[in-house]
């Protein structure tokens, strides 16, 4: 019954809505982001330069490492299991989930795939066992 409903809807609204390649889902991705200019960084790196300031040793030096006795208490379970909970729905929503005709085509490839290799795995194990009842009889 849904079939009927994806045969109607065109192809190529459904390839914009969800991209099919990684680089096209990279390039998705980075449509969303906040572009950063080179140039920007670049001038924030050469006056840090200027300034005596080396920029890599800036952000580790100058303050000491905080102390155990100083950390925060961790949550209680069930704060951390209700916040597991919401870090796998967001997860879950950034999955790119296959159409019904790619979930048959995949499914049916590795149907045929493991009958295959259960068929070797068959063959070699009767192969091995004649062979033996042969040499020891």
């Amino acid at each position: 019954m849904s079939e009927g409903r994806e045969q109607d809807q065109p192809e190529e609204r459904e390839s914009a809505a969800r991209p099919v390649t990684a680089a096209a889902r990279r390039e998705r991705r980075a449509s969303a982001r906040p572009a950063v200019r080179k140039d920007a960084a670049e001038s924030t790196r050469a006056t840090k330069k200027v300034a005596g300031v080396d920029s890599d040793a800036a952000g580790a030096k100058g303050r000491p490492t905080r102390g155990r006795d100083s950390q925060e208490k961790r949550p209680n379970i069930f704060a951390r299991f209700f916040r597991y909970l919401r870090e796998v729905v967001s997860e879950l929503r950034k999955v790119i989930w296959p159409t019904r005709k790619q979930l048959i085509t995949y499914t049916s490839v590795v149907l045929v795939f493991v009958a295959f290799m259960v068929a070797v795995v068959f063959g070699l194990d009767a192969a091995f066992a004649w062979g033996v009842f042969k040499l020891f009889g």
